[in-house]
């Protein structure tokens, strides 16, 4: 519940693939648009658009890196503020970001070539595979067997959703450690929750288990297999899952940031669980995938993967959005993209790619709240150009309530026990605070219904019989009430 509530730089640009005067300056001005017409998630009906540099202050963004890609090419790609601010290392197209979620992509993309050499079956329980360890079926399983299509769509119903990493330092736990929740690791054990293929539930645990299958079988580090069967094929040869990023000059390696500015102990985490969050790369590469992805979907390219895979991978396998190692978005009119977001500590980044025409954006982020400025960036790109559906952003009217009472609804109220939503008064504004986060203000749609513009989310304050507020629903992501306590 906590991760999902309200979660003056130099710039660096290299635009891409363009060969004359005219499509220079025709870019620069796309750039430029891209760069002023940042809007919130939700809006007042009074609101304009932002620029990029001032959202990146406003939200204590260190650095953010972005390209573009429209009709199958790379049209640009620039960097933004500071890889590392204390060293005064900017950001450029270069600069490598944890990928954190997204390196699930590219492991299916590894995964699916092992199936399509012939090496694996899909559809086989996974003890066939594995060697160094087994799943522990249990009754909780049903008697179904698990197989590598329920691990990469996420429909193996396995425990661990996430994982944390490792500071510098720490003790780094093996593959069998992370899989069994044995010290040194920090995250429990990979176990059955429920029978396979029931219904979908994202679990990294079940990516590291795909993990380890590959390692298995090829007989190789997961990173050498990696970059000879995938990266490097696909000319993603800036990228890297070796952990930490030792391959690679330290200075293309970004550091990660607290949502307060701070930076992360050690620069970064460590994560051994590389199939689930270890890929470092940068949007210029990722691209490359996106683009490959495109045009092995129609038969054009097969660089790595066959039409005939590529199709399987981008095709939901047990609901109508997980793929495998993709999620799909689809639309009344037959518009679909693959897409996947990416966490790790102190990072954050998205891609989008369009399925039939070409088209693409990615964006990383170095800094824990950059989930809050990825929509903006989004909005304004699909604006700029015409990318269908991905401006996410809706307009809701505001009306004047009066100051006695917005006074009224200040106090705490109790979301989950010691995670208290604050609200506050300010110059006949409101204000909402949630444990451990800033303060951000909440607009009025009516009198006791308020609305977020950083995040689709809605307050309602409510009374009680003698008239007095008792608590506030949250409306996000699900309804949470929250008793007003003091």
């Amino acid at each position: 519940m906590k991760s999902t509530i309200f979660s003056g730089a130099l710039a660096l640009v290299s635009i891409v693939g363009l060969t004359t005067c005219g499509r220079i300056s025709d870019t620069a001005e796309k750039i430029q648009q891209v760069e002023n017409n940042l809007t919130t998630v939700i809006q007042s009906e009074n609101d304009g658009t932002y620029n990029l540099k001032d959202r990146m202050t406003y939200y204590h963004i260190h650095g953010v890196s972005i390209a573009i890609i429209h009709n199958y090419k790379i049209e640009w790609a620039k960097g933004y503020g500071w890889a590392d601010d204390s060293l005064k290392i900017p950001v450029t197209t270069q600069t490598l970001f944890q990928a954190g979620s997204i390196s699930k992509s590219l492991n299916s993309v590894g995964v699916l070539k092992l199936a399509q050499d012939k090496k694996i079956d899909l559809y086989t329980d996974i003890n066939t595979y594995l060697r160094s360890w087994k799943f522990p079926h249990a009754p909780l399983s049903k008697g179904k067997k698990l197989t590598i299509a329920n691990l990469l769509s996420h429909t193996g119903g396995l425990t661990v959703h996430g994982f944390g990493g490792y500071e510098k330092g720490d003790a780094i736990p093996t593959i069998l450690q992370v899989l069994d929740g044995k010290k040194p690791a920090n995250s429990p054990a990979v176990r059955s929750m429920y029978e396979p293929g029931l219904k979908y539930e994202y679990s990294g645990g079940g990516i590291t288990i795909s993990q380890l299958i590959v390692m298995d079988i090829t007989h190789e580090p997961y990173e050498k297999f990696m970059y000879d069967n995938v990266l490097k094929p696909l000319g993603m040869t800036a990228s890297t899952y070796q952990q930490p990023p030792t391959d690679k000059a330290p200075k293309l390696v970004s550091a990660a940031y607290y949502s307060d500015g701070k930076q992360v102990k050690g620069k970064y985490h460590i994560y051994p669980e590389q199939a689930a969050a270890g890929l470092w790369t940068n949007p210029t590469d990722l691209c490359k995938y996106i683009i490959e992805t495109q045009l092995a979907y129609m038969g054009k390219s097969h660089k790595v993967l066959s039409q005939q895979m590529t199709n399987l991978m981008l095709t939901p396998y047990a609901n109508e959005s997980a793929a495998l190692g993709v999620f799909i978005d689809s639309y009344p009119d037959s518009t679909k993209y693959f897409e996947h977001g990416g966490v790790d500590e102190g990072f954050i980044s998205q891609y989008y790619g369009s399925i039939e025409d070409g088209n693409g954006l990615v964006i990383m982020v170095n800094t824990a709240n950059g989930g809050n400025l990825i929509p903006e960036i989004v909005n304004s790109i699909a604006k700029v150009y015409g990318f269908k559906y991905l401006n996410h952003s809706k307009t809701i009217k505001t009306v004047d309530v009066p100051d006695s009472v917005l006074q009224n609804y200040s106090g705490q109220y109790e979301l989950e026990p010691r995670y208290i939503l604050t609200i506050s008064k300010e110059d006949g504004n409101l204000f909402v605070q949630a444990t451990g986060q800033e303060k951000v203000e909440i607009f009025p749609e009516s009198e006791s219904k308020f609305f977020l513009k950083i995040v689709d989310a809605e307050i309602e304050f409510i009374k009680g019989d003698k008239g007095q507020i008792t608590k506030l629903i949250l409306n996000q992501n699900g309804i949470h009430d929250a008793k007003k306590v003091k």
